[in-house]
């Protein structure tokens, strides 16, 4: 009998690629986690990974059984829900991890709308930045993410995902600046300010400029966008900023001007599995309608 724990270890440690960063995800001592994945090893009667470097890599008995995992680790999702939703009434807690922007945009509005109309259901949230809120959603740190599309980014079958809202970018120059208005290829060899590489805002803004036909030359990076608009005021570089990022800023000495084109692709993402569970059920739905709100919906 496999024991789904282990599935669970040699699952993380697939995401991951070491045993260290797979045993820091999971809470345990790497000592844990290899004996997990020795016991697993010794259940299946195959090795499930080989050394590469300083990090592990599947086999092709490793790689069958990671598929099976998520197969399994999804039906126990299912499982949980549906005995969830057989008790009576919505009561419990729930972590999101999200990044800054749509937790002030759609999450903190849900949180109290649900106040009202589901008093018992009681939400967690994780400043997350970047893709990490995926992270944490596949490692079990959250119930729900809130990420940004972004190219490169993996299709994971483990995930249920759902649109919440298209945002476009504002173009954000100093108040001198010799243009007003400029296409963003007038801005070919103009120094830029953006988040640091890794964070989706920062590949929007490469895909964008690349459709103009130039590298956009980061002189400055930082993923707190109150920092980007200082910046600029400061006359130290122009920005591409999403335009809910700019709500309550300070934008004394910076022109705002619309950017045609980049947007940032906004989304609800839960386990595969977990789509009927009776606690992110009215959170997904106060969430859509907080996107809706926003006049920013994806339809």
């Amino acid at each position: 009998m496999i024991d789904t724990r282990r599935l669970r270890t040699l699952r993380a440690v697939a995401d991951h690629g070491t045993v260290t960063a797979a045993a820091a995800a999971l809470h345990l001592t790497p000592s844990a986690v290899s004996q997990q994945l020795g016991a697993l090893e010794h259940e299946v009667g195959h090795k499930l990974l080989t050394r590469d470097g300083r990090g592990v890599t599947l086999t092709a008995v490793g790689r069958i059984m990671v598929a099976h995992a998520d197969e399994v680790l999804a039906q126990l999702e299912r499982a949980e829900a549906e005995v969830a939703a057989y008790a009576t009434g919505v009561a419990g807690e729930v972590t999101v991890a999200s990044f800054a922007t749509a937790i002030a945009a759609v999450l903190s509005p849900a949180i109290r709308a649900l106040r009202t109309s589901s008093p018992g259901l009681q939400v967690r949230v994780r400043d997350a930045e970047g893709d990490q809120s995926l992270t944490m959603l596949l490692d079990g740190e959250a119930d729900l993410a809130i990420a940004v599309e972004y190219r490169g980014a993996p299709d994971d079958h483990r995930l249920t995902r759902l649109p919440l809202y298209a945002e476009p970018f504002d173009l954000v120059l100093p108040a001198d600046h010799p243009l007003t208005a400029p296409p963003l290829s007038a801005l070919a060899k103009e120094t830029w300010i953006g988040p640091y590489p890794g964070n989706p805002v920062h590949d929007v803004i490469a895909v964008a400029c690349e459709r103009e036909g130039f590298a956009p030359h980061f002189a400055h990076s930082s993923d707190d966008f109150r920092a980007v608009v200082a910046l600029v005021g400061a006359g130290a570089g122009v920005a591409l900023v999403p335009r809910l990022a700019l709500r309550d800023l300070d934008l004394t000495g910076v022109l705002v001007r619309q950017a045609h084109g980049p947007e940032r692709r906004v989304f609800a993402a839960i386990r595969r599995g977990a789509e009927r569970h009776p606690l992110l059920r009215p959170l997904l739905g106060a969430l859509k309608d907080t996107a809706r709100e926003t006049g920013l919906t994806t339809g």
